[in-house]
């Protein structure tokens, strides 16, 4: 990550708020270890119980009022954008961030999609997580630069990602260490000083939380990590059940 010095830190609106309207998809990744399913398929396709991954996403999203959507594009980008159109079929507002291949990770990613998502705080979900969260519940306080969604951690990540301590985040602490969900909703001047180019958004946070400016909250409903064939099962397996149960 290069991140300029003599980059002008942004001054936030007060006006904005602390809630989102318009929400960001990451789907540009390959998709390795799901291969050899996403060769031909991009893996925010890939169906559970017959909706692709990301319609999943889209309806929550609608549902939760959040109608302007960001989805960036990479691997199989154009197959994508062809299956989910303009996004009125969702109920949401599509506008695409072209990437190519290699796609520009996290970090890079949404830096790269910020002209697109105006100044407000925004949600960030990432396209291979299978979940009940309501994105709509998400605030970002007015003192932080992310607010991030944790969960418990799964099998393939058992010591997990960061302590979450009340409603603050750090990189290590006393508080529970969670794994972080893949979705959160942020303000674009966690990136203030960034470049364009492939980079995580890992030593980003890092940076916000050594300024004590990350808060977060806990999920204890559904979620997985849809992250190989197995898991993509056991994704099935919970959709299905928390169908039965609604």
């Amino acid at each position: 990550m290069d991140i300029a010095k003599d980059q002008p830190t942004r001054v936030k609106n007060p006006a904005e708020g602390d809630t989102a309207r318009i929400a960001m998809i990451l789907a540009a990744g390959r998709g390795e270890r799901m291969r050899p399913l996403t060769d031909k398929c991009p893996k925010p396709l890939i169906e559970i119980c017959g909706r692709p991954l990301i319609v999943w996403h889209l309806n929550a999203l609608a549902k939760a009022g959040i109608r302007k959507v960001v989805v960036n594009l990479g691997w199989l980008g154009d197959d994508l954008r062809a299956r989910l159109g303009d996004g009125e079929h969702f109920g949401v507002s599509l506008q695409y961030s072209e990437e190519g291949f290699p796609p520009l990770e996290t970090g890079g990613g949404i830096f790269n999609a910020l002209p697109l998502l105006g100044c407000g705080p925004f949600v960030v979900v990432n396209s291979d997580v299978w979940t009940d969260i309501s994105p709509g519940t998400l605030r970002c306080p007015a003192d932080s630069l992310a607010h991030l969604v944790m969960v418990a951690n799964p099998a393939h990540n058992p010591a997990g990602d960061f302590c979450l301590e009340g409603s603050r985040i750090s990189r290590e602490g006393r508080g529970d260490r969670l794994t972080f969900s893949g979705i959160g909703i942020y303000r674009a001047e966690l990136f203030d000083g960034c470049r364009p180019g492939r980079f995580s958004l890992v030593p980003l946070l890092w940076r916000a939380m050594s300024a004590g400016r990350v808060t977060g909250q806990r999920h204890s409903g559904a979620w997985i990590d849809v992250g190989d064939p197995d898991r993509l099962k056991e994704a099935g397996d919970l959709a299905a059940r928390t169908r039965e149960a609604t």
